[in-house]
């Protein structure tokens, strides 16, 4: 790949940005981290949002369809209730995973392709809420729709949840 090590960093911000802009309603993120190897980039970001287990699988299709909507190649999916996860690939050789983790915490993460050696700045991208330094805390912030524990109906429109 003709790209430096930073290039790499900057689109993998943009798939990290691309993805978390798809969600809705939107979650609440924090910085995860960066990591360079001798030619690879990696960049992650944890979801702050508790995404309840009754919630998780619909957490999961929103991001699958988006990353398929967006030609990425679907490499495996982690079925496991306790611990799902996602990972593909870009056309242009990025990976990029989602992992549920402890607490039901989500965490993406994009590594690049081999690039051109090159210093890394940190990504450019402001987190929407507190940006937090290790050890980032369990997911503290509440949704009305991702956190609650009850199930979505495919009988009733998610617009009418507020109606009598």
């Amino acid at each position: 790949m003709n790209i430096t090590m930073q290039q790499a960093a900057e689109r993998a911000d943009a798939m990290l940005d691309a993805t978390l802009g798809a969600i809705e309603p939107e979650v609440h993120w924090t910085h995860s981290g960066t990591s360079t190897g001798s030619c690879d980039v990696s960049r992650s970001r944890t979801v702050m949002t508790i995404i309840s287990k009754e919630r998780r699988g619909n957490f999961l299709g929103v991001v699958q369809r988006f990353w398929e909507k967006s030609g990425y190649r679907i490499k495996s999916v982690n079925k496991s209730e306790k611990f799902p996860a996602i990972f593909a690939q870009s056309s242009d050789g990025f990976g990029i995973s989602l992992v549920v983790g402890g607490a039901g915490q989500v965490a993406f993460e994009v590594d690049s392709p081999c690039a051109k050696p090159s210093k890394v700045a940190d990504p450019t991208t402001s987190p929407n809420g507190p940006d937090y330094n290790y050890p980032i805390p369990r997911p503290n912030v509440r949704s009305e729709f991702w956190s609650a524990t009850s199930p979505i109906s495919s009988t009733s429109p998610t617009a009418s949840a507020g109606e009598h």
